[in-house]
């Protein structure tokens, strides 16, 4: 043993003797890391156990000051302590632990009793044994008190009560209980509330002859119950006192010592309890406090989560672990919910149940309901933990329950959820393994070794098993049965989403393929419909509305089809009216849409792409109202989300992004005709919220989209959008190259929509070569565009070319014709709703405000425009008249308020950048304008 915890935290660094650590937090570090040995432990946890919720401003540097005291400590021990990202982590012998050694004891001998034979209750007791004598006080004596340490001792503290009743519990059927009373009378005297100990110590005191004592235990236990806790002795303490009373003879041989009464049969029931079970450490806690015999709340414990997640591994793990805490016995039942032969019949398990309580089989009533009825008056009083395993749903498991006083675990994910009204039941959902539990998990299949030689394929291995035990029980399987792969290898086949389930199932009954399809059988047409269409959707998230139009349906119908999806776990809540799918189902899905007929296969596809497009659509009447594009579409949504303004269309946009840029993507391989129309009509909105590198992308693919099929006018519109998004990203000739190319496909003398697209692409072509310094040129391109304009006689044609004029007037520097230019547009625009050109047009006002002005006139109308760009959410708009304004500040030489006015801007610009999920172009433009912060720079002499 190289450090203790069990008592004052020591070490042992050299071949015999232990020390103690200097100081009290010093050593609480160490204990935290080793009580985690294997395991990065953030800083934050670190802190929490050295200041609990408060700790001050140094804390960071405090701890890495005791951290890196401990590593010189540690030189000359088999332990290491590394620095990882954001925490720090103690690696060694768990063995050399005596935490870790005393849990991994329990953990061998935590099965229930049984009618094991005496060399196997010999080693059992052997290692108890073992394990109690590694307690040298109180664990963890000497740190701070803290509510994290408080929490450690306490979990600590409960395990070594439950070795401890284990041991005295098999003493007892060894008929040496004598042997246990010392240790039973110490334990009592610090915890003399629970009852189930005080039950053990009366009948070691009665089979080793002393039963005046054992009477003498349970009375100076009722009156301590009854005067602290106000309550009477419970069934353990009851049954153990009619035992004594019973019999006050000599002691009877181990069979005898049944702990409910030689006329109870005592079922223990559970299956083998699961190998190489990893992780869960925060779960098992839930369970132990929710599962605490004889609690008042009475209701079952849920156990629920998505395929493969190990609900049913858990709960048996659980039982076997916590089975000491039931000495009236344990029942199991699967209820085969997920079998392909059908779920179990209630009244047939009841009949199982009743025959291991005793029942016999004449005395079994027909009845399901009178059955249901014994059952429960047959566990009344006891303390007994029943575990009811992959449940069909409510209906099934609700005969099933015992008495309130049992407790009862029950697993599944079906439609549970009656049972939480119907029965004030807890639930514990399961999620993914954390990634280190999930790596422990591979080591434990694999060894360490093969996992540690390529830390890298290990993560990504687990990755791409969604960290789902049952994948990646399979995935390990298969690399064990081929040593010579590597893990990259099997990563890389792991990669191809097609040929993943395949990967993952081992047969038709086993794996994460077959256990998806069981699920599937019992979904309803409408929510199986919704799931082989889901694989059409290309984002990680998806609503009632996305969904209602993917099925082709109302919105209340498709929030049906997701709730039930949700009920059986294959979606998960990933916020108010969102959900989101775990990588494994996708593929899954896929399967599904795939065996469909190809008019059927296409439909989903088609749906969605033609909803997004009239959300779009609806959103560009705020930022380009005029924006040209096809037709109405083939499958018209019947509903649409609620945009109301510029604002809430850019709150759309920033949500949906990453989809209806997938969605452009895939569509360009099979759908170009909607693939431009996305591209095209996403441009407005990537260009308010400043992601000008993805509007060129986005651009880039509907261009190549628009070529494909042969129409110059969509081509002309994409080359025009890559234009805007170049001078966006001040990169002016390449801009002007894109414009020309649109400008040069289109056909002077085609219809209406050729019209419209060279009126746009000349004034963008006059904008960009303004910007490039040819201002004659430039006039002359906008003077072609405003004469088509006219010739057309369309106000937007108008409208559009008017604003570039204006634009290429403030570019060339007469500001004089940009504000006339103007004040024209905003006479052309209807005042609602309010659009971007609005915002565009104060904006070009504000830049040509005349130097006399005087200086609160002009900031009040800069305050106004910055508030009304800031309101409309227009990320763009609002940095370009922040630089604007800051521009004007200097100029009347107020530099400090414009530099103080653009940090301000820079630090909420980049509070959008996290809210969009990553850094604009926007932010980029404005550090670099600004320069170096002077309270960064060294202070001067």
């Amino acid at each position: 043993m190289r450090i203790r915890l069990l008592g004052p935290v020591e070490l042992r660094t050299g071949p015999v003797g232990f020390t103690t650590v200097a100081g009290a937090q010093r050593r609480a570090v160490l204990a935290l890391l080793a009580l985690e040995l294997g395991r990065v432990v953030p800083v934050e946890r670190l802190c929490e156990v050295l200041w609990g919720n408060r700790p001050p401003s140094s804390a960071r540097a405090a701890v890495q000051g005791h951290v890196a005291a401990l590593r010189k400590v540690l030189v000359d021990t088999p332990f290491e302590l590394r620095t990882r990202d954001g925490g720090y982590l103690l690696t060694g012998p768990a063995d050399d632990v005596d935490a870790l050694r005393f849990e991994a004891l329990a953990t061998r001998t935590a099965g229930p009793a049984d009618a094991a034979g005496p060399p196997e209750d010999a080693e059992a007791v052997a290692l108890l044994e073992e394990a109690l004598r590694l307690w040298r006080g109180e664990a963890l004596a000497d740190l701070p008190d803290t509510p994290l340490r408080t929490a450690a001792v306490d979990h600590l503290n409960r395990t070594r009560t439950d070795v401890l009743l284990r041991w005295a519990a098999l003493q007892l059927r060894r008929g040496t209980g004598a042997a246990a009373v010392a240790a039973l009378e110490q334990h009592v005297r610090t915890d003399g509330l629970r009852e189930e100990l005080v039950a053990l110590l009366m009948r070691c005191l009665h089979r080793a002859g002393r039963p005046a004592d054992a009477l003498t235990a349970y009375h100076r236990t009722r009156r301590r119950l009854d005067r602290e806790l106000g309550i009477r002795p419970g069934p353990a303490l009851q049954a153990a006192l009619a035992e004594v009373l019973a019999d006050d003879g000599p002691e009877q041989p181990a069979e005898a010592a049944a702990p409910v009464g030689p006329t109870v049969r005592v079922p223990r029931r559970l299956p083998r309890r699961p190998t190489g079970f990893a992780g869960r450490r925060a779960e098992f806690d839930r369970l132990d406090r929710a599962g605490l015999p004889g609690r008042t709340a009475g209701g079952p414990i849920l156990v629920t989560g998505p395929p493969g997640v190990g609900k049913s591994a858990l709960a048996v793990v659980w039982a076997h672990r916590a089975a000491a805490r039931f000495p009236d016995g344990l029942l199991y039942a699967d209820l085969r919910g997920l079998t392909a032969s059908g779920p179990a019949r209630p009244e047939e398990v009841l009949a199982d149940f009743l025959d291991e309580l005793g029942v016999p089989a004449g005395a079994v009533p027909a009845d399901r309901a009178d059955r249901a009825r014994l059952f429960r008056e047959r566990t009344a009083g006891r303390r007994l933990l029943v575990v009811l395993d992959d449940a069909d749903g409510a209906d099934q498991v609700v005969d099933l329950l015992p008495d309130p006083g049992c407790v009862t675990v029950v697993t599944g994910r079906g439609h549970l959820q009656d049972l939480l009204a119907l029965d004030g039941a807890a639930v514990l959902q399961l999620a993914e393994l954390p990634e280190e539990d999930a790596l422990l998990l591979l080591e434990h299949a694999l060894t360490p070794e093969r996992v540690h030689g390529d830390p890298r394929a290990a993560a990504r291995l687990v990755r791409l098993c969604d960290r789902l035990p049952l994948a990646l029980r399979i995935a390990a399987a298969r690399l064990a049965a081929q040593p010579g792969w590597s893990l990259s290898a099997f990563a890389d086949e792991l990669a191809d989403e097609q040929q993943r389930l395949t990967a993952l199932s081992t047969d038709s009954t086993f794996g994460v393929h077959p256990r998806l399809d069981l699920t599937r059988r019992r979904l309803s047409a409408p929510a199986a419909d919704l799931l082989a269409a889901l694989a059409a959707h290309p984002g990680d998230r998806v609503d009632a509305l996305t969904s209602a139009a993917l099925l082709g349906t109302d919105t209340p119908a498709a929030r049906r089809a997701l709730d039930e999806l949700a009920a059986h776990h294959l979606l998960t809540g990933a916020g108010p009216g969102r959900y989101g799918r775990a990588p494994l189902v996708r593929p899954f899905g896929a399967g599904l849409l795939a065996e469909r007929a190809e008019p059927l296969r296409q439909l989903p596809g088609e749906r969605l792409a033609d909803y997004v497009l009239a959300v779009l659509r609806r959103c560009g009447r705020f930022l380009d109202p005029w924006q040209e594009g096809a037709g109405a579409p083939a499958h018209p949504p019947q509903a649409l989300p609620d945009i109301a303004d510029i604002r809430t269309a850019l709150d759309w946009f920033r949500a949906e992004e990453p989809t209806v840029r997938a969605l452009t993507e895939t569509t360009a391989r099979t759908d170009p005709g909607r693939a431009w129309q996305l591209a095209l009509f996403s441009g407005a909105l990537h260009h308010g919220l400043g992601r000008f590198t993805a509007w060129l992308d986005c651009a880039d693919t509907g261009r190549r989209a628009a070529e494909r099929c042969g129409d110059p006018v969509p081509v002309a519109l994409l080359h025009d959008s890559r234009a805007r998004a170049l001078v966006a990203l001040e990169r002016p000739r390449e801009a002007a190259e894109a414009a020309r190319r649109a400008v040069a496909v289109l056909d002077p003398a085609g219809g209406p929509g050729a019209a419209a697209a060279r009126i746009r692409s000349l004034a963008t072509l006059g904008l960009a070569t303004a910007l490039v310094g040819d201002r004659a040129e430039a006039e002359r391109l906008i003077a072609d565009a405003l004469a088509l304009a006219l010739a057309t006689g369309e106000p937007r044609h108008l409208v559009e070319a008017t604003v570039h004029q204006g634009l290429v007037g403030l570019a060339a520097g007469d500001l004089e014709a940009a504000r006339r230019r103007s004040w024209e547009v905003r006479d052309l625009l209807p005042a609602v709703p309010l659009t971007r050109i609005h915002l565009w047009c104060l904006l070009t006002e504000a830049r040509t405000l005349a130097p006399t002005l005087r200086d609160d006139t002009a900031d009040l109308l800069w305050h106004r425009l910055l508030a009304a760009c800031g309101e409309a959410g227009l990320l763009d708009l609002h940095a370009a008249a922040e630089r604007s304004y800051a521009a004007h500040l200097t100029a009347r030489h107020r530099s400090w308020e414009a530099d103080r006015r653009l940090r301000a801007a820079l630090a909420h610009f980049r509070a959008e950048d996290r809210r969009g999920g990553g850094p604009s172009e926007i932010t980029t433009g404005l550090a670099a304008a600004l320069g170096p912060d002077p309270a960064d720079r060294p202070a001067q002499d």
